[in-house]
């Protein structure tokens, strides 16, 4: 579940310079943002995938569209504007990603309450709860707690700011910042790698049973009470990074509807998200090459 899908362009340069006439070697268009993304992951390692959020206009077609024949159930909420379009810019010879991310633009609160009805009907039967991406422009900073009083289900937040502040008071299982979002979120930098505890401890002390923090291609850290494991994802060459974290809550995901414990699980979602970087198109990795890429996860 989630407010902020987009129909994402992706171009591909063999050279990308800035005030200058670029023209692009390949270009493709998708379904993406977070909440599709982490749809499209969970499909794609084989777990039964249910799929809700708000979408509307000419661009919110061309992703129902693309999800026509994903055999993803799928629920939509008309807003009556048009989904966001996002664009990444990929430069070959730099091997640089840059992302053009438009802002969601706000929904009513009818296709809130919609949205809301809708989840709590499906999350009614669901094993699994992931809650991913920004919220909409005047959407209330307590949607996701007010979500998570409609399941009973382990609930995987990703999630920032406000919204992740306030949802934590019910007690999600995991949470999974990255390391810039949780220093913002916490309201100091993440320096060092005691910073980055201390910034846990506090998610931990207001409610979050797990902290997941990434840090791009370096190790997570993952966090309880009374545990803390630091998981090494492997090397890999890297087409586009763009849902490397969606397919990370992905994995997770998975893993525990298959009934793995939460560290077992969050190595398969770190085996989903290195295979993420590899393909061009967010969360359309295989699944062999996620199990081929299982085994080279190292946890501490």
């Amino acid at each position: 579940m989630g407010l902020t899908p987009a129909w994402q362009q992706i171009m591909e340069f063999e050279t990308l310079q800035a005030g200058e006439v670029n023209r692009a070697a390949r270009v493709e268009w998708c379904a993406s943002g977070k909440v599709l993304n982490v749809a499209w992951g969970c499909q794609q390692l084989g777990a039964e995938t249910s799929l809700v959020t708000t979408l509307g206009g000419d661009t919110g077609r061309q992703i129902q569209h693309a999800f026509l024949d994903s055999g993803i159930e799928t629920y939509w909420i008309e807003t009556g504007t048009n989904a966001r379009v996002c664009t990444t810019l990929i430069d070959r010879g730099k091997s640089q990603v840059t992302e053009l991310v438009e802002n969601a633009a706000p929904i009513s609160n009818g296709a809130l309450d919609a949205a809301t009805r809708k989840f709590a009907n499906v999350a009614a039967r669901a094993r699994v709860v992931v809650l991913s991406g920004s919220l909409t422009a005047q959407a209330p900073a307590t949607f996701y707690y007010d979500l998570l009083a409609h399941t009973s289900s382990p609930v995987i937040l990703d999630a920032r700011g406000p919204e992740l502040l306030s949802a934590l008071a019910r007690r999600p299982l995991l949470v999974k910042p990255n390391r810039e979002e949780l220093g913002k979120t916490v309201g100091y930098p993440m320096t060092n790698d005691a910073d980055l505890q201390r910034g846990a401890a506090e998610l931990l002390d207001r409610g979050a049973q797990w902290v997941l923090v990434t840090d791009g291609p370096r190790p997570l850290w993952l966090i309880s009470q009374t545990a803390c494991h630091r998981i090494a994802p492997p090397s890999r060459e890297v087409v586009n990074p763009i849902g490397s974290g969606d397919s990370l809550a992905a994995g997770i995901a998975v893993g525990l509807w298959q009934g793995g414990d939460l560290l077992s699980a969050v190595r398969l979602g770190v085996a989903a998200a290195s295979a993420n970087v590899s393909t061009l198109r967010p969360a359309h990795f295989k699944r062999h090459e996620v199990d081929e890429l299982l085994s080279l996860v190292h946890t501490t």
